[in-house]
């Protein structure tokens, strides 16, 4: 890889930021962020630097995501994310690939939250989408994750299915960031069409786990939004 780009990076660094943000996303021992490693580098200037090296071949942006560094990261899956944006099918193609096959360095809910709607959720519009349901049962966090939020891309084309077949497989889930997750979408459902969203939560509202079911009724009126969350405590009671 270019060392262009790494001199770039490390020249923005800011160790107080860093140390801001290493516990903003929870970077301790035991937390879901484990390890991860901040230069301190804002977002902004992260795409600026994204923006300067897009051409970057897709083996330099291979070692881009697979560094333990978190910006070098995010700033691979910029890269990514434009550049599958003016890419051909066959470029799109190896994009989605190379995304899946490194979904452990997709390791954050920025990086997920990002990236997952404009790659894999893209990328899966008018194509299979047996692979979500495989993610959403994985053993990695991260994965499950990726399985949710990649139906934004389908939630922004009327297609709602499949948010609510992956967060009805999520409705046991352990993790609070899969609870807000699931609950985000069936929220961005909500916006289109509350009946639809209704009507699942009707269904799972009792059992679902009470962050999913906050986020999902978050902008609904005072008086609807308790009547589900009433629902939650009865079950409890």
């Amino acid at each position: 890889m270019s060392n262009n780009i790494r001199e770039d990076i490390q020249r923005l660094r800011n160790p107080e930021k860093a140390k801001i943000l290493s516990g903003f996303f929870k970077t301790g021992k035991g937390q879901y962020g484990e390890g991860d490693i901040f230069l301190g580098i804002s977002v902004p200037e992260q795409r600026k630097i994204a923006k300067k090296y897009s051409d970057l071949p897709l083996k330099d942006l291979h070692k881009l995501l697979s560094n333990r560094i978190h910006e070098y990261r995010l700033i691979a899956l910029l890269i990514l994310i434009g550049r599958y944006r003016s890419a051909d099918e066959t470029e799109k193609r190896n994009i989605f690939n190379l995304y899946l096959k490194n979904t452990q360095y997709i390791n954050n809910w920025d990086l997920v939250d990002l990236s997952a709607p404009n790659i894999i959720g893209d990328y899966l519009l008018k194509r299979d989408r047996s692979i979500l349901y495989r993610l959403a049962q994985s053993e990695n966090l991260w994965e499950r994750r990726i399985a949710v939020i990649s139906t934004f891309a389908f939630i922004k084309a009327d297609q709602f299915d499949d948010t609510f077949l992956v967060s009805e497989l999520l409705l046991h889930d352990r993790h609070d960031l899969i609870h807000k997750a699931a609950g985000w979408m069936l929220r961005e459902i909500g916006k289109r069409d509350q009946q639809k969203e209704e009507i699942f939560l009707r269904k799972y509202a009792a059992v679902m786990p009470r962050t999913m079911l906050r986020y999902a009724v978050e902008r609904f009126d005072s008086k609807k939004r308790l009547s589900y969350l009433d629902l939650k405590k009865k079950q409890k009671s």
